[in-house]
């Protein structure tokens, strides 16, 4: 007979929206949930809302969640191929991922045990970069609100994979969410793709193989892939990844000082822009210096000169200009010389740590490429040398401003015949570099050039040309080659000894110096070369998948889009102490297979079936246990199997039962059959169906409120959560309580409690609306 599951009731609500996806935190009191919105909603188990994560577009599902194991962190995949990653503690986003394809689900594995499988690979160097380097400043100047999903940091916490399971049938594997550690695309592996639809895809508990839940033309198969690489290599792998999740964070804030930088440089252009500039629109292109070149040498001044200094400016108004600039220029050059040049060392540091891992061959030959590594720290070095080459022209920006801006409130002051203090009087060697600066404000066009013909034209009619030569900075800010390039110090020895050894430019032993490059093309060609230092990681892994066994679970019906398709739906649970990994999956509508893996050298199957429906020698049931079928199962624990149920009838108009089912697996335990482990097995051959009402002592039933159509539970946290009305009622449940306080038969007071409360949710609802 069927017994009553111990469960106690505690709370139900009417949410304001449909509700698609629902998964409790195995260690806090957190239950996350995704709307039809696309919105994803993490609150307490009193109802009290932590956070709401807004969705990242129009018309975007939530397709799968998953909490990291004993973290705050939340795995989010979406129906546009986005995965984030999301802090419940901090209410932020942390890093995402952009494919190109449908996500159909995304989960963090099982944490990983470094005492269990770094192996006879250890390193002691975790954070030693922290001992050497200086951290990072923050940049004030980034609203984290405006951050896109690719430019934040990565989780900390255990290590773990990150699983991401498209629709079309790839599978990517991330450690750490930062190293892509290997792909497989599941159709390359099946009879029939074009009757191909995956499930579920897992890791196994020892981290060497994947199970792929899927369908392969008429068949439902589980294809069990060992992969060597990943059982020879997870303790380099770890290191890789936590050298890569490094790199990714420091090429995010290269991208966020970059900003920055353009934004600083944008405030510099706008102040020279307000007066400045309006002026030397206004003049034919070159007759700028000529007149600033009079001013100074012969202290003539033109009246265009003179209307621009006293009635368009006034001595306060340009200190005012001057100040601004100063500021801005400083600014830039703070961003420069701290946090892009400390980020250039940090990105060479962690190379140059990769590089020396190459060399480990017995460690790392599958995931790191000596040439490889060592060409993209030469790529780090010229950004390197790029950076210092702004930073001078940076400099030499501010001294020639500083100068024009000294010399030009000299100028006001002696026009106006006003006291000029002493200190104010340059010096000769002042006068020489403000007349280089002069003669160069404006530079000379080339006969025959373009740059006549890209000269721009508002509607005023007057050309808008070089703002006094700010470009020579601002070209570095581009996405082009450089128009004027740094001078050549003929002093410097080594730029001597480049010029007659050409050689030595070649040699890889050096960091080339390719001064034509702007900041921005010799930041991607560095990215482009780290990228391509984790590209073996991801062809190694990817290529050493290989098909061990092929286990056939049922027949299913042929696909066909319009009709309801067949119903399978399926659970995964990791079992440390029995060292097995447990499959649960429905094969039917009215039927479930319990699938138990060794990773013991037995290499057996253990399978479990059971049926909802009553066997020829069950006792007398419930009319509704007559006609029951699955709607939802998930793994309570590793002894126990949640599952949700609803009852059918021929009937129209007739109100279906739901039921939530605590199945005993230890008690179905002599109902199950072994096998060993073959290229091929066909299960249903080879196995026998049990009825759960058959089975002494291993189905607790609990009859329910309402429609359910979804399950959430946590053995761990000892909750269940049920989901009726259509999805837009949550009921929480706690599990395992004690026999006084067993709520199993609910009364009808407890039935109208809920119904209440739900009239009353309802109601708020329809007000606020």
């Amino acid at each position: 007979m069927a017994q009553t599951s111990s469960m106690k009731l505690l709370g139900a609500r009417n949410m304001t929206c449909i509700v698609e996806r629902m998964e409790w935190n195995n260690k806090m009191d957190l239950i996350a949930y995704g709307t039809e919105k696309g919105e994803v909603v993490i609150q307490r188990l009193n109802w009290q809302k932590i956070v709401t994560f807004p969705t990242p577009g129009e018309d975007v599902r939530v397709r799968s969640l998953s909490w990291q194991m004993d973290e705050t962190l939340l795995a989010v995949g979406y129906s546009n191929g986005k995965v984030a990653l999301l802090d419940a503690e901090s209410e932020t986003i942390i890093s995402g991922l952009i494919y190109d394809d449908d996500i159909k689900k995304v989960y963090f594995s099982k944490a990983i045990n470094c005492q269990e499988t770094l192996g006879s690979y250890t390193c002691n160097a975790k954070d030693k970069h922290k001992r050497f380097l200086p951290k990072l400043q923050p940049l004030t100047n980034i609203d984290p609100c405006l951050k896109s999903l690719d430019q934040k940091s990565f989780p900390k916490g255990s290590p773990c994979f990150l699983v991401v399971i498209m629709r079309s049938g790839k599978v990517h594997l991330l450690l750490l969410g930062a190293l892509q550690a290997g792909s497989i695309d599941l159709t390359q592996h099946v009879l029939h793709p074009e009757q191909f639809d995956v499930y579920d895809v897992r890791l196994n508990g020892d981290f060497n193989a994947i199970y792929a839940l899927l369908r392969d033309g008429l068949q439902l198969k589980m294809l069990h892939f060992h992969n060597q690489v990943l059982q020879d290599c997870m303790a380099p792998m770890l290191e890789l990844a936590t050298h890569c999740a490094h790199i990714l964070e420091t090429k995010n804030y290269i991208n966020d000082t970059q900003q920055c930088l353009t934004e600083a440089w944008e405030t510099v252009q706008l102040e020279m822009d307000n007066k400045l500039t309006k002026y030397a629109n206004s003049q034919a292109y070159g007759m700028i210096s000529t007149h600033f070149l009079e001013l100074h040498v012969f202290g003539f001044a033109t009246f265009e000169v003179e209307e621009f200094l006293f009635d368009t400016l006034s001595e306060k108004g340009f200190k005012k200009i001057a100040n601004s600039v100063d500021l801005s220029l400083n600014n830039l050059q703070g961003l420069v010389f701290k946090q892009l040049n400390g980020a250039a060392i940090n990105m060479f540091y962690f190379l140059n740590t990769i590089a020396g891992f190459g060399r480990m061959s017995h460690f790392f030959e599958s995931l790191i490429s000596p040439e490889v590594a060592v060409e993209a720290m030469r790529s780090c070095g010229a950004f390197y040398l790029k950076v210092h080459e702004l930073q001078r022209t940076i400099d030499s920006l501010v001294n020639d401003m500083k100068l024009f801006h000294a010399w030009m409130i000299f100028t006001i002051l002696r026009l106006s015949h006003q006291e000029i203090p002493d200190e104010m009087v340059l010096s000769e060697e002042e006068n020489v570099a403000l007349a280089d600066l002069l003669c160069a404000m404006e530079p000379d066009l080339e006969e025959g050039s373009d740059d006549d013909e890209n000269i721009e034209c508002p509607s005023g009619g007057m050309p808008t040309r070089s703002k006094f030569n700010l470009e020579r900075v601002g070209q570095y800010l581009e996405n082009a080659c450089l128009t004027q390039l740094y001078p050549v110090d003929p002093n410097q020895l080594w730029e001597q000894m480049l010029a007659e050894n050409e050689c030595l430019g070649q040699c890889p032993l050096f960091v080339p110096h390719d001064k034509k490059l702007s900041l921005v093309q010799q930041r991607d060609k560095m990215f482009n070369a780290i990228d391509a230092v984790f590209h073996k990681p991801t062809e190694s892994i990817s290529a050493s998948f290989k098909l061990s066994t092929a286990v056939v679970c049922c027949q299913l019906p042929p696909m066909e889009p319009e009709e309801e398709q067949d119903f399978v739906t399926c659970s995964y649970y990791v079992h440390e102490a029995g060292r097995c990994d447990m499959l649960a999956v429905t094969i039917s509508w009215q039927e479930a297979m319990v699938l138990e893996f060794s990773r013991a050298e037995d290499c057996l199957l253990r399978c479990t079936r059971v049926q909802l429906l009553p066997g020829p020698f069950t006792p007398q049931l419930h009319e509704d246990y007559y006609n029951l079928r699955f709607v939802d199962l998930q793994f309570y624990n590793e002894s126990s199997l949640s599952m949700l149920a609803q009852s059918t009838s021929s009937t129209p108009g007739v109100r279906p039962h739901s039921y939530f089912i605590q199945f005993s697996l230890s008690a179905a335990r002599n109902q199950s059959t072994q096998h060993h482990l073959a290229p091929l097995m066909n299960l249903p051959d080879a196995t026998v169906t049990h009825s759960i009402h058959d089975i002494p002592e291993a189905a607790a039933f609990k009859g329910l409120d309402g429609v359910c159509e979804m399950l959430a539970v946590s053995g761990s946290r000892k909750v269940a959560t049920v989901l009726s009305d259509r999805k837009r009622k949550m009921t929480i449940f706690e599990m395992e309580i004690e026999d006084e306080e067993d709520d199993t038969e609910m009364s009808q007071a407890s039935f109208l409690e809920i119904s209440k409360e739900s009239i009353l949710a309802i109601n708020d609802s329809d007000k606020q609306d």
